[in-house]
């Protein structure tokens, strides 16, 4: 199998079976503490989740119109691979960093979502295209003259989280998280038992075992 639809075949695995909260959990137990993304980053469709590889994306502020409008924005969008997630950083969120026609450049590019620490605007549109989006909320304000993009596929840090390209991101109505490439085979393997095991404690104590019981019992709770 190649490595390609080795990865398809991850990425699916964790869309389809892994929430963030059970990410979270396993990164905390191996150490990594910092990996959930701030609680500002909402989804704007509730029900919409988000996994795929990271093409992190560094914004900055500017003030007034640009030689080059927007920077490399345009470019960074016509860069999405199919599974990657536009993760934007950067600048001090004054604007809309997304809105209806990225969303269109990214969903048809095969992008598996966006997040971004900022706004977002045409709210109504961007759902219509039932495509995962997380931001910091709606707000109008365009960003043509206070928000250009400087760079792409380059680390970045959001909240205190680092974001390397490539990393698996995961979203969901709990929030995001954030799985380093070099743990990434460990976090995936503990979190699928971890899944498995609370579903047993759940319909253990839907059967009547005491919190505490299964706790001792299977550990999880």
């Amino acid at each position: 199998m190649s490595s390609a639809a080795t990865d398809d075949s991850v990425v699916s695995a964790v869309r389809e079976r892994l929430g963030t909260a059970v990410i979270g959990d396993v990164l905390d137990a191996l150490g990594r503490v910092h990996q959930v993304l701030p609680p500002r980053l909402r989804p704007l469709a509730p029900h919409l989740k988000l996994a795929g590889r990271a093409m992190p994306v560094l914004n900055a502020d500017v003030h007034g119109p640009q030689r080059t409008p927007f920077g490399r924005l345009t470019e960074s969008l016509d860069q999405l691979a199919p599974d990657e997630v536009y993760v934007a950083g950067g600048g001090t969120s004054r604007c809309a960093y997304w809105g209806e026609l990225l969303t269109a450049a990214a969903r048809t590019r095969g992008a598996a979502g966006a997040v971004v620490d900022g706004y977002h605007r045409d709210t109504a549109k961007v759902l219509d295209q039932r495509w995962p989006v997380f931001s910091r909320g709606a707000y109008t304000q365009d960003s043509a003259v206070r928000l250009t993009t400087i760079d792409y596929r380059v680390p970045i840090e959001i909240g205190g989280v680092w974001i390397e390209p490539g990393d698996l991101v995961v979203g969901d109505v709990d929030g995001v998280v954030v799985v380093p490439g070099g743990i990434e085979a460990e976090v995936i393997e503990r979190a699928l038992e971890k899944a498995a095991t609370e579903n047993v404690v759940r319909t253990a104590i839907e059967n009547g075992m005491s919190a505490v019981e299964a706790f001792r019992t299977y550990g999880v709770l």
